[in-house]
């Protein structure tokens, strides 16, 4: 299939290039970049007051296959990720059975080829059945392509047997992804420790409880050199170790979630499930401390930790349910709220955090439209208003504390692979 695309504010930050070009695509690539283009094509899309960025890659979610294909599935978890902008997602193996072997990837894989609309980067577990007491085998499963691993949805408290991991995945060319709780001291905790859950008389999460975890991670990527990424940083106290990290230059990145720049536990209205995640929402300090971390590049990476479950699981008092929100859907509109109108991220900004950085993250060669460069693209309008809906989402979870929310950006069409795999 052969694209135009006329008009558009061209944002790609791994060339320096913003303006207003045209892009021609052609076999799956971008094959001219230029202004006032005139080439045949089978189709031609006026991007005219549209952003045209690379596609967003998005290096945390969770499709909920195989095991809870009730809650999602690889095919409308791909598909949500497609409305977003999303052409990579990188999917972690908390399912069930995990994906903690070269079979079980593979699995992934077919899977994925067959069914999703967008690219399926997955992540591998480091221990099997993520119990925590027995490696897997990183080598194979960085073989059948994985491209970190991750104990995701908790931590691996045996150091002695983290310290391995991350020199097996130093060796085996792979990133560590660390989900850091400290699973001794989190306890039966279900939102920030804080004003909020005194009032609602509810155990509360700590600073310390992903603080502590973070610490140790970093020290053990000092020693064995590996590349360790931090999920999901809620606390004010991980932005400055993720900084003192960057000046020692160690090979250390780190992602905030919408939610976690957007809204802060003062605003849980009661009990309400919605609003139950992990880590939870913290204090307005850490907001505003993650909001600075991510326009003073400290913070890498904007990612979704997408993570749905049933309306039955999440209609549960919060003491029950399951802890997550989706987020594939709302990422980019919330971005552009919360970070660029308010001044915090420039649209480049936006894209390094959202595509360029995610790639380098990975070590893929994705993140530009330069020419040559595979063409996954993402189409959006940054100023169209509108209030979030969960009855529009495509996802099978419906699970957000943002619905109702008024906002600005949306995505008009997602290619992957020179295909048009969303219009709206």
């Amino acid at each position: 299939m052969s694209i135009l695309i006329k008009n558009g504010h061209l944002l790609d930050p791994a060339t320096g290039t913003e303006g207003i070009r045209d892009i021609f695509i052609k076999d799956g690539l971008i094959q001219k970049v230029g202004e006032y283009l005139s080439e045949d094509a089978e189709q031609v899309i006026d991007a005219t007051g549209f952003s045209v960025m690379p596609g967003f890659i998005d290096l945390h979610v969770h499709l909920r296959e195989p095991g809870y294909e009730y809650k999602e599935t690889i095919a409308t978890g791909a598909m949500a990720a497609a409305k977003g902008g999303y052409t990579t997602i990188c999917p972690m193996p908390n399912t069930n059975p995990a994906i903690d072997s070269k079979y079980m990837v593979e699995y992934l894989q077919l899977k994925a080829k067959e069914e999703a609309v967008v690219h399926i980067l997955p992540i591998g577990a480091v221990t099997k059945g993520q119990e925590g007491t027995q490696l897997t085998d990183i080598e194979a499963m960085a073989g059948a392509g994985v491209v970190a691993i991750s104990e995701d949805g908790k931590s691996v408290m045996n150091t002695v047997l983290y310290k391995k991991a991350m020199t097996e995945a130093k060796e085996a060319g792979i990133a560590v992804f660390a989900h850091c709780e400290d699973k001794d001291l989190v306890q039966k905790g279900v939102l920030n420790e804080g004003a909020k859950a005194r009032e609602l008389g509810m155990p509360g999460i700590s600073n310390s409880v992903e603080d502590i975890i973070a610490v140790r991670d970093i020290i053990l990527a000092k020693d064995t050199g590996v590349r360790l990424h931090l999920c999901h940083c809620s606390t004010k106290d991980s932005v400055t170790m993720v900084k003192l990290a960057k000046e020692e230059r160690l090979p250390i990145t780190g992602e905030v979630c919408p939610h976690h720049f957007t809204m802060a536990d003062d605003e849980i209205p009661g009990d309400d499930a919605n609003y139950k995640m992990n880590p939870p929402l913290r204090g307005r300090a850490d907001v505003q401390a993650l909001k600075e971390a991510l326009r003073d590049n400290i913070m890498d990476v904007i990612a979704t930790d997408h993570a749905p479950h049933s309306e039955e699981e999440k209609a549960k008092s919060m003491l029950e349910a399951p802890f997550g929100i989706v987020g594939l859907e709302t990422a980019y509109a919330l971005t552009i709220t919360e970070l660029v109108q308010e001044g915090y991220l420039t649209p480049m900004q936006l894209v390094e955090k959202m595509s360029l950085n995610p790639a380098k993250v990975l070590g893929i060669d994705k993140g530009s439209l330069a020419v040559g460069k595979v063409a996954d693209v993402v189409i959006a309008d940054p100023h169209e208003t509108y209030v979030i809906d969960v009855n529009a989402f495509v996802s099978m979870g419906k699970n957000t504390p943002f619905h109702g929310k008024r906002v600005s950006g949306k995505v008009k069409f997602t290619i992957v692979d020179g295909e048009i795999v969303y219009q709206e």
